[in-house]
């Protein structure tokens, strides 16, 4: 069974390394954003609400993103572990996610924090903007999202790291070595090391 969580700054890689991951571990990967598209692209309550907050670029509200977490965690995939990829965010969530897995009987026992060089990040959104025609991706905007995720995980990589579950991972270079330092360090976790 594991239980893990993994973070990285936009560009990082997190969403690509969170599948190769899970997949690895027997797990689901399951990201708040593909959650929010499948309420949204489903009609229900909670997408509606998730979709008038996405509408406008602005954050899902906790309550909303909680509770559409608690409703993928009682799928039968989720029994034997699960990884998740953008939640929590907040300091707020993490007490949210405290008390689902406690309800469970249950604890998370891994957090994987893909770390990166600005530089690098912002090379990476400039190429994948190129790429795709996205003119939007400006250098100026890059920093700005990049100064908004430091400012919004800080609290949530210090609360993971006083409780001794985190771990950082180095995201530069090889996707395939990246996966394979990540699985390690968890692995090495999971297994008491």
């Amino acid at each position: 069974m594991a239980r893990l969580i993994i973070m990285g700054p936009p560009g990082s890689g997190k969403g690509t390394q969170a599948e190769y991951i899970a997949r690895h571990f027997g797990v689901p990967a399951i990201s708040t954003g593909e959650l929010f598209r499948a309420h949204v692209r489903d009609g229900t309550e909670l997408g509606a609400e998730a979709g008038r907050y996405m509408d406008h670029g602005e954050f899902v509200p906790d309550h909303v993103t909680t509770a559409m977490l608690r409703g993928r965690l009682e799928n039968d995939d989720a029994g034997a572990g699960f990884l998740l990829d953008g939640y929590p965010r907040t300091v707020a969530q993490i007490g949210a996610l405290d008390e689902l897995l406690a309800a469970r009987q249950q604890a998370l026992e891994v957090v994987l924090a893909l770390t990166v060089s600005d530089d690098e990040l912002t090379e990476r959104m400039l190429r994948r903007a190129r790429e795709q025609g996205r003119s939007d991706d400006t250098e100026a905007v890059i920093q700005r999202r990049l100064e908004l995720y430091r400012d919004e995980t800080q609290p949530v990589i210090t609360a993971y790291s006083q409780r001794g579950i985190l771990l950082a991972v180095d995201g530069s270079g090889d996707r395939d070595a990246i996966t394979a330092s990540a699985i390690a360090a968890a692995r090495s976790r999971l297994s008491g090391g």
